[in-house]
């Protein structure tokens, strides 16, 4: 079994509660059409396995299974380039990121009303429940949509509509990030953030996601700005494909609180140090660093180096659909690849826990829940 060392074993057993003044927002979504349901979709409850976790690095746009993709270009008269689901399955081969990311904006164009976005977040919700998240940051990419011709309320109210019920209807707090694309330019960010702010978006923070290589976090500086300057929540992807430096600039320009993805940090001993001494939270997603091969197996991860320096690591699934695992798959994959013991599995979840941006009593039920766990595994 994996050693956990002494540390950790005590952040998880005697859990310390970081302050946050975030509370879920819970506007009521604007015009939202009537809602139908699709045909073959379960509205089964899955009960939740025992390990009670938070998904903080999560893109909704990533979790378009190939069968509701097919259902919604139905549904819409959307003429897809794959026509069969077995056509539509073969393009799942990536050879790094941009490979990937060309097929994830191609199957958006069946994303279209309010109930699309809605019905794409409920299912995501439903397969969390199953995973055992109770808590899940949800980012979405809405220049995506509004570059190819839909409505900004559309996209943020059908996630919204969904995201309003999900506690009562899955047992899952959340929230909702803006993630912006950064192979676009800051001056098109800061026009869709704007426009955010002005309709009152439940949105609780901003990301940087999409092309890491050759777009550097200096490029979005006032755009982090403003959104601090909004009362939001900083995240920001750095150290996937790109170079520590890019950690680094996001840490020190962007003035994130959290780091998506980080695990080229370790190429870097003194951002290493920095790291583990700041607790700055990483959200690590191991299956996906396999597709895009960021690393060549699940073997090779970094994920047990990286606990072992200390870092403030959790497990993430980033685009569930398009690499092969939600959030319990990426916690099987890591167990069985590093034969991670009770404690590590509950330092992990724990270390997801804390690093959320949920409000301190929320924190607590849910470190709560995962003493009751961890008592149980003893």
């Amino acid at each position: 079994m994996y050693p956990l060392n002494v540390a950790a074993k005590e952040r998880v057993l005697a859990p310390m509660i970081q302050k946050s003044a975030w509370a879920p927002p819970r506007p009521a979504a604007v015009g939202r059409l009537p809602r139908r349901k699709l045909a073959g979709m379960s509205t089964a409850h899955h009960p939740a396995p025992s390990l009670p976790t938070a998904e903080l690095h999560l893109h909704i746009e990533g979790t378009l299974e190939p069968e509701l993709i097919l259902a919604l270009a139905e549904r819409n008269g959307i003429k897809l380039p794959y026509p069969t689901l077995a056509e539509l399955r073969a393009q799942y081969e990536f050879t790094d990121l941009q490979s990937f990311l060309n097929l994830y904006y191609a199957n958006m164009a069946v994303l279209v009303t309010e109930d699309d976005f809605a019905d794409m977040t409920r299912a995501y919700l439903r397969r969390a429940q199953a995973a055992g998240v109770r808590h899940a940051e949800i980012m979405m990419d809405p220049q995506a949509h509004v570059n190819r011709g839909v409505p900004l309320a559309t996209a943020i109210n059908g996630v919204a509509s969904a995201l309003a019920t999900s506690e009562a209807e899955f047992g899952i707090s959340t929230g909702l990030i803006a993630a912006f694309l950064r192979d676009l330019s800051e001056e098109s960010a800061l026009e869709i953030l704007e426009q955010l702010l002005e309709m009152k978006a439940p949105i609780i923070g901003i990301g940087l996601d999409s092309a890491e290589v050759g777009n550097p976090p200096q490029k979005f500086v006032r755009l982090f700005d403003r959104a601090r300057a909004a009362g939001l929540r900083l995240v920001a992807h750095a150290g996937e494909e790109g170079p520590p430096s890019y950690v680094v600039d996001a840490l020190d320009l962007l003035k994130v609180e959290r780091i998506d993805h980080g695990i080229r940090c370790l190429d870097d001993a003194a951002l290493v140090a920095r790291l583990a001494a700041e607790q700055m939270p990483l959200t690590v997603c191991p299956l996906s660093n396999v597709r895009l091969r960021a690393v060549d197996t699940i073997t090779d991860h970094p994920l047990t180096a990286m606990l072992d320096a200390g870092l403030n690591v959790s497990v993430n699934s980033d685009d569930p659909a398009y690499f092969g695992g939600y959030v319990d798959d990426n916690f099987g994959a890591v167990s069985a690849a590093f034969g991670l013991d009770a404690d590590t599995m509950a330092v992990l979840a724990g270390n997801s826990i804390r690093s959320s941006f949920a409000p301190d009593s929320r924190k607590s039920e849910l470190l709560a829940e995962l003493a009751e766990w961890r008592s149980v595994q003893a």
